[in-house]
């Protein structure tokens, strides 16, 4: 499969799939579209059955199984890339046998992946590695996913003595911007469990993720000539500065690992009139998420009233930790264990310290976890991914599919 995989990603992250966050369409981004329609050609001419493409750019096929009792499954990738860095123009180069050392990805422009910064590409020498040229992401996150899902699919359907199940394949838009799973049909997919290819490093497997909230903080200040503003001017600048000293500085993102929790504040934007804040709250522990919203209201609520009804708060669940949906169903991540073990890869059982559209799919009644892409530095122009992740991608997927119909 590696020949496959790779040709495949080359090929797909030559479309430019930048969600626009500004942009309340879904697509969000009519790139998305152009490589949702490209897929849903690939897709037929693979022979699949109930390929479809609907008119927010959801992707879905059938891989018509055959063998009798096999359990339904699904397999998830985002046809977007992040808002971060431009996904437009991605001039990919492979470096054969890497040597473990720096790798310059632009001379010119002095862009450098150093093992300083970047330590956990060294476990990948000896192997090749698909990088940028410094200007713009990879892709791989999800681009990768999808090629590998895709060359899974191909594999069975040129070896048709494998027994297997149906099997189902998804295509979703906008999953950086925390919309893949807004519109997405779980009872047209029909499937019984599915697993996201949306990981990092190989051997992610992950069934926890963060509880999440954001809060937006509106601060009125009131302004007056500085020259005669003694007692009339209140800066709603300071009030802010105030309030994020009031949240715990060990308690940020920049502090804290696993399974701890934060608040991170995410934006801020106004002047001494006007002031709003962007937090966003974090834990896995659903319990401790719950104190850490009361924190965040009744730390308002006081500073409010210092500052006489000023201060408001828009404090909204995103989204819950999976692990919730998945743990009934164990098994769905044993499967996966086992047959990591099998390829001699090495399971990392790793919380997500993010968000991902398998959580929000598990709460809509179709429990996800999440599988690795293989790919590292994602959002960023030091992206890459080595080859042979992406091979032993494809091989993990055909083994997992295979695991189900032996069930049967």
């Amino acid at each position: 499969m590696k020949e496959k995989v790779l040709q495949r990603f080359l090929k797909y992250v030559t479309f430019d799939t930048t969600a626009n966050p500004k942009n309340a369409n879904c697509p969000s981004y009519e790139g998305e579209r152009e490589f949702a329609n490209y897929l849903v050609e690939e897709l037929k001419g693979l022979g699949l059955s109930d390929v479809s493409i609907d008119e927010n750019s959801y992707v879905m096929a059938t891989l018509k199984g055959n063998v009798e009792g096999a359990e339904t499954i699904g397999f998830i990738s985002h046809l977007d890339t992040a808002p971060d860095i431009t996904g437009k123009n991605v001039k990919p180069r492979i470096i054969e046998n890497y040597d473990g050392k720096d790798i310059v990805l632009n001379k010119e422009l002095n862009i450098v992946t150093s093992i300083k910064d970047y330590p956990e590409i060294v476990k990948f020498k000896g192997e090749d590695l698909v990088v940028t040229d410094g200007t713009t992401l990879l892709g791989a996150d999800d681009k990768a996913g999808i090629a590998e899902i895709v060359t899974a699919i191909e594999y069975l359907v040129n070896n048709p003595d494998i027994k297997h199940g149906d099997v189902k394949i998804g295509f979703t838009p906008d999953e950086e911007i925390g919309r893949g799973a807004n519109l997405f049909d779980v009872k047209k997919f029909d499937a019984k469990y599915a697993y996201t290819i949306d990981g990092g490093i190989m051997g992610e497997l992950q069934y926890e993720n963060f509880n999440a909230a954001g809060a937006t903080i509106t601060i009125q200040g009131r302004n007056v000539h500085p020259g005669s503003a003694k007692n009339k001017l209140v800066n709603a600048l300071h009030i802010a500065a105030e309030i994020s000293g009031l949240f715990p500085s060990n308690e940020r993102p920049e502090t804290t690992e696993n399974y701890e929790g934060f608040y991170h504040l995410n934006d801020i934007n106004g002047n001494v009139e006007n002031v709003t804040m962007v937090y966003i709250i974090r834990d896995h522990d659903k319990s401790k998420f719950e104190d850490r919203k009361e924190f965040m209201k009744a730390t308002i609520a006081k500073i409010n009233e210092k500052y006489d009804g000023r201060i408001t708060l828009d404090l909204k669940d995103s989204y819950f930790n999976m692990k919730e949906k998945v743990e009934p169903v164990k098994f769905i991540v044993d499967i996966a264990e086992e047959a990591m073990k099998e390829l001699e890869i090495e399971p990392l059982i790793v919380p997500i310290r993010g968000g991902t559209d398998g959580a929000r799919l598990s709460f809509m009644g179709l429990p996800c976890p999440n599988i690795f892409t293989g790919g590292l530095n994602f959002h960023s122009k030091n992206e890459c991914i080595p080859v042979v992740a992406m091979e032993k991608c494809s091989q993990l997927i055909v083994s997992i599919i295979k695991k189900y119909a032996e069930r049967a």
